[in-house]
């Protein structure tokens, strides 16, 4: 028996971002049509009064909250003020207007950059808060800190259905290929990509090349969510820790990291890019190591997927696409 059902009406927060048209396509492909998807003109997420009001006019029963600023280092390094309001207003917006409208059930996308810069690895749920976060996102880390517990709090006072799922470091269509404010590896697609166009003899990338990371497909994510929407409890027992405290959230990725020299070496192959790779190493590296323990969704019986050579495969043939298109759009 799922927890949901397709007659519910369901509002995607950020259904034009990455994550959210991911989980959007995936929800009408499975037979979710009563879908509410208002734009950024048709609703402020920022502006509580139009939040308020549009909550009690259209009184959603499932809300997925997959709306945030997002950036990668140097956006996050720029502008924290930005990043830590922004996102603190969409999600107490959302989150507070989904429980006095009461809704069924809540979902709440965070991310994986809240936990701490040298946690234990892999990263258990338990890890949160153990130690201090990586500076260069601190800002947007503590904002989505504040969204996990909010909804745990919300659950353990007045038994609000929300789950919150913590995601590894998303990549695949919809991603964000802005020069300096998108996340490594659509950076590294747009990087090898070009200079392959352009016949570069050399791309510089970041920092050492050291670091490992683990990258989920964002089509993997979209499955996840409708899983954990349909078929997880928020009072089940993997949401505690071993001291019965609520923690209301679980890890989502693929359990498996590459260092950031591998990624860089495995897109370059595939856009056939033959020249030399430089590391600057007066760029930051960010945290050494960031792989999250994703055995509590997996006793669940939910798994990751699309393995991360296919993964890549198919967001650069995307990339190139979208390029096509919009050259013949500009002609």
């Amino acid at each position: 028996m799922n927890l949901i059902n397709k007659n519910d009406l369901i509002f995607v927060a950020g259904h034009t971002g990455m994550a959210g048209n991911a989980i959007t396509k995936f929800l009408k492909v499975n037979g979710y049509q009563n879908l509410l998807l208002p734009t950024r003109v048709d609703l402020d997420l920022t502006d509580s009064k139009a939040v308020e009001e549009w909550f009690c006019k259209n009184k959603p029963q499932v809300v997925i909250l997959a709306a945030a600023k997002v950036g990668g280092i140097v956006a996050n390094s720029k502008f924290p003020s930005d990043f830590i309001l922004e996102n603190l207003k969409i999600e107490i917006n959302i989150i507070e207007n989904s429980w006095k409208c009461n809704v069924k059930r809540l979902l709440f996308l965070g991310s994986s950059c809240i936990y701490p810069k040298f946690a234990r690895q892999p990263i258990k749920e338990e890890y949160l808060l153990e130690g201090g976060l990586e500076i260069t996102n601190e800002a947007y880390a503590v904002a989505k800190i504040a969204g996990i517990k909010m909804c745990a709090s919300l659950k353990k006072q007045y038994g609000f259905d929300a789950i919150s799922l913590m995601p590894t470091n998303l990549y695949g269509p919809g991603d964000n290929y802005h020069p300096t404010n998108s996340h490594v590896m659509a950076s590294l697609i747009r990087k090898f990509f070009n200079a392959k166009a352009n016949n570069q003899v050399e791309v510089s990338c970041w920092g050492s090349g050291l670091p490992k990371r683990e990258f989920l497909y964002v089509e993997d994510l979209a499955k996840a969510v409708l899983f954990t929407l349909e078929k997880i409890s928020s009072d089940n027992k993997l949401l505690y820790d071993e001291d019965s405290n609520y923690l209301g959230f679980l890890n989502v990725g693929t359990g498996k990291d590459i260092s950031i020299k591998e990624l860089a070496n495995l897109i370059a192959e595939e856009v056939n890019f033959k020249g030399h790779i430089e590391w600057d190493l007066l760029k930051p590296d960010g945290t050494p190591q960031k792989l999250l323990d994703v055995s509590k969704l997996n006793k669940l019986g939910w798994f990751a997927s699309t393995e991360i050579n296919n993964g890549i495969k198919s967001t650069i043939n995307n990339y190139s696409d979208n390029l096509n298109k919009n050259k013949l759009r500009s002609n």
